[in-house]
């Protein structure tokens, strides 16, 4: 049933933020056909939600009643979906798997609590110019290594570890996961002694401590565990490290019991300050099942969207957290590379219609941005230039950006385009019952508010179906909505997002409609080598003023950070920098 209320509350909102106007489609049968069913399945939800609602109410009653219990000395975490791999090497970013990976193994440097600073993780300081730890030309960095480290398998951290980590990633080269991010920066690694680790660049880049080092394919892996069960082999996954984990972080791995939940023991010859609480992840719950577990106090925290804040807001014993912002923008995509004959029968643009910035521009200005945030996000969110997120060095807070609906002026650039009055039907596909799918309503109802005979067909699917169409070169749709992958550093959004060679510029064929690609590609190369931040920020400051006017996709908003705790529970911290949920639970106790 926790299901079925879900689903009735995305359409509760769905329906409240379309307000899809009758006129738009006419005397049409089809449009006849399609209100009828509306209102068949809206009469159907209201039922479900009735007869839902007692039960859950019931339910909520009897949690309440049973908080006391609680989740004993176990520290209970709720996760939204489950791992596809534990191996640093195999993980995709933004999955499930980083979620555990955080938590047992580590690597050179962190992410500091309090923000975006590096701090020192199984390296003992943060490499400098200053320090000497990097090199006058930009090019080398070195690692000294902290002593007296061991792994959960008893055997001592070394350089020859941190080396066979990376040089794994680089080796295995998995499509699927992050080995990118080391093997387009790293020409070589080298083992300077015991304890110190060497890296050497293949050009300087200022990104690399930030997205390199701290990433979670660059985790440090025991090199005996690894070579004792199957080694490495270019291009094949490691069966054993896709389920086995040998860290050296504040928890080691005891069970994952497939579909149910992931066990963690306190690691007690943690190098560092111990964690309080073994932990469990509870997986598969649906969002109404976490709420209710957190009610009850089965969970002390679990995974949130600005969603859950109507359910919980205000519940006895439950702390709901709204600061701060992910840094995965929700971004609708315009597609410049579309080959002949695959878009939908129903479109009716042409494969370079988004060629024209008049039209990109036009989208953007269309779109109501507030509708969202205000109603998708509950509040909780905020707007951001292209294309660097809210938290993240060198975001502009004076850069322009598309925040306001502004339809005099979307409809003007619709006419000079040739778009207006005469009209087209586009398509954009997305994952149904989400956030996702509700950025595409608001698009829709946006555009076809325009006097300019616009029809938007929002394609709702499961997930599956989507991440099959979104994995496609060249993708047989014009547009597509998504979050971006999270990142400590600006300039991988710019490269993925927004260079023209990049890699979605590649996909989307971006080069086909920037007016100056590459002005583009030289300030976005240029910010990746400069070691200066002030100049560094002034190149970032310069593109996203650029990219405002030659827009390469509708970023819809950047998301608030919710999350929701046990009142009781001590030292609750996030991060957005962290991967989701963003948190450490090392920190905790109760």
């Amino acid at each position: 049933m926790g299901q079925s209320l879900r689903l009735v509350r995305w359409l509760s909102l769905i329906l409240a933020l379309t307000l899809i106007a009758t006129s738009c489609g006419g005397d049409d049968g089809d449009d006849e056909a399609a209100d009828d069913a509306v209102s068949e399945e809206d009469a159907s939800a209201d039922e479900e939600s009735d007869d839902a609602g007692e039960e859950d109410a019931d339910a909520a009653d009897e949690g309440d009643a049973d908080a006391s219990e609680g989740s004993g000395d176990t520290l209970v975490h709720a996760a939204d979906d489950e791992p596809t791999t534990l191996d640093p090497a195999q993980v995709e970013p933004g999955e499930g798997g980083e979620t555990v990976i955080l938590q047992v193994y580590e690597r050179l440097l962190e992410i500091s609590p309090d923000g975006p600073v590096l701090i020192a993780g199984l390296a003992t300081e943060v490499p400098s110019i200053d320090n000497g730890l990097i090199s006058a030309d930009g090019l080398t960095y070195t690692f000294p290594l902290r002593d007296g480290v061991t792994f959960h398998d008893g055997t001592d951290l070394t350089a020859d570890d941190v080396k066979y980590s990376w040089d794994r990633v680089m080796t295995m080269d998995l499509p699927e996961g992050a080995a990118s991010q080391l093997n387009d920066i790293v020409a070589e690694t080298t083992v300077v002694d015991d304890l110190t680790f060497e890296v050497t660049l293949q050009k300087p880049s200022a990104a690399f401590l930030n997205t390199a080092v701290v990433a979670m394919v660059a985790s440090i892996v025991s090199q005996d565990a690894v070579e004792a069960n199957g080694g490495v082999v270019a291009g094949e996954p490691n069966e054993f490290m896709q389920t086995n984990m040998v860290g050296t972080g504040p928890y080691s791995l005891t069970a994952w019991n497939r579909g149910e939940n992931i066990q963690l023991a306190v690691n007690e010859n943690y190098w560092g300050t111990p964690a309080n609480l073994p932990v469990r992840i509870e997986i598969g719950s649906t969002p109404d099942v976490r709420v209710l577990g957190l009610r009850a106090g089965e969970y002390d925290t679990i995974e949130a969207d600005p969603s859950f804040i109507g359910d919980l807001e205000g519940a006895e014993g439950v702390t709901i957290a709204g600061e701060g912002l992910t840094v995965e923008p929700i971004h609708i995509a315009f597609n410049l590379n579309i080959p002949e004959g695959v878009l939908p029968e129903e479109d009716t643009i042409s494969t370079d219609f988004f060629h024209d910035p008049r039209v990109r521009q036009a989208f953007n200005h269309a779109f109501d941005y507030q509708a969202f945030i205000d109603g998708a996000l509950g509040g909780f969110g905020d707007f951001n230039p292209h294309y660097i997120p809210q938290g993240i060095f060198g975001y502009d807070p004076n850069a322009p950006r598309y925040d306001t609906q502004d339809l005099a002026r979307a409809e003007e650039l619709f006419t000079e385009a040739g778009y207006c009055p005469d009209g087209f039907t586009a398509s954009v596909i997305t994952e149904e019952a989400n956030l996702f799918e509700v950025a595409a309503l608001v698009l829709k109802d946006s555009l076809e508010s325009l006097p300019c005979n616009i029809e938007i067909r929002v394609l709702a699917v499961a997930e599956a179906q989507f991440d099959d169409a979104h994995a496609q070169d060249p993708i047989e749709y014009a547009m597509w909505v998504k979050n971006a992958d999270p990142f400590a550093d600006p300039h991988a959004y710019v490269s993925s997002y927004q260079h023209p060679d990049g890699e979605w510029g590649a996909i989307h064929g971006f080069a086909n409609g920037y007016q100056d690609p590459d002005r583009i590609a030289q300030l976005i190369d240029d910010a990746e080598v400069e070691l200066d931040p002030d100049a560094r920020a002034a190149l970032y400051s310069e593109l996203q003023t650029v990219l405002y006017d030659d827009p390469m996709w509708l970023i819809a908003g950047q998301e608030g950070v919710v999350a929701a705790y046990r009142t009781d529970l001590q030292g609750w911290g996030s991060n957005p920098l962290w991967p989701r949920p963003n948190m450490k639970f090392q920190f905790m106790n109760k």
